[in-house]
């Protein structure tokens, strides 16, 4: 996802620009220290105690140049407008958060908001066409029957989540102002791998064929994750 989203801000913005972003539901902080680390300006908005701890400690063992570009703040992303001025930002990231709310359309024109004109909002979401791939592959036969008509699921962590159909977050996205440009799917052939398994040896090429998937249909159509790229006018 990372190639995906560096594919995107250089095709919008040129080359050696020093862009605001804000990333919404920053977790671990992951993105934002890898887009701190290029020169970018980055402000993490987390809401999960926890997760803003550690957040904070990869930051403390980065240089002090790196340090100052950053800065974290606990806080719900439904909240934007409460934090920041509309236009503030040049690219807003929101990536592994939708599954978690309930309704998703006000935090999604919030986000909008907070983008200067020509600003890219990047979205993951869980991809609400493929839910049956998963237990599908994994022969539980049961579960795939039942996935296909909802866009329910039970996550890796046993919560209760949901996921999002492309159709309807284009339709979203066109209605708050911010209108796809590109989509990919993340994690088309990787996504029954178990957790904490062992990174096999030819890493590169399995990112590769990765990426080639991510752009390539009928792929990604059935990838586990949909990154959504939306351009506010």
């Amino acid at each position: 996802m990372a190639r995906q989203l560096d594919e995107q801000i250089a095709g919008r913005f040129p080359v050696g620009q020093r862009l605001r972003v804000l990333d919404v539901g920053m977790g671990q902080g992951t993105q934002a220290l890898r887009l701190a680390r290029a020169g970018h300006q980055v402000t993490g908005l987390e809401q999960d105690p926890t997760m803003v701890a550690v957040a904070r400690e990869a930051l403390s063992g980065e240089p002090e140049g790196i340090r100052e570009r950053v800065r974290i703040i606990e806080g719900d992303g439904r909240d934007t407008g409460v934090h920041f001025l509309p236009g503030s930002f040049d690219v807003v990231l929101c990536h592994g958060v939708l599954m978690y709310v309930e309704e998703p359309d006000p935090l999604l024109a919030g986000l909008a908001r907070m983008l200067a004109h020509g600003g890219l909002l990047s979205l993951l979401v869980r991809n609400g066409d493929a839910l049956a791939m998963r237990p599908g592959l994994s022969g539980d036969w049961a579960g795939a029957l039942a996935s296909f008509d909802t866009v329910s699921y039970t996550n890796r962590l046993g919560l209760d989540v949901r996921a999002d159909r492309l159709e309807a977050l284009t339709a979203t996205l066109a209605g708050i102002a911010a209108p796809l440009h590109a989509w990919y799917g993340v994690r088309v052939f990787t996504d029954t791998a178990e957790d904490g398994a062992e990174i096999p040896a030819d890493m590169e090429t399995l990112l590769a064929v990765e990426e080639r998937a991510g752009r390539t249909d009928p792929y990604r159509g059935v990838a586990a994750l949909l990154h959504l790229c939306g351009v506010r006018g």
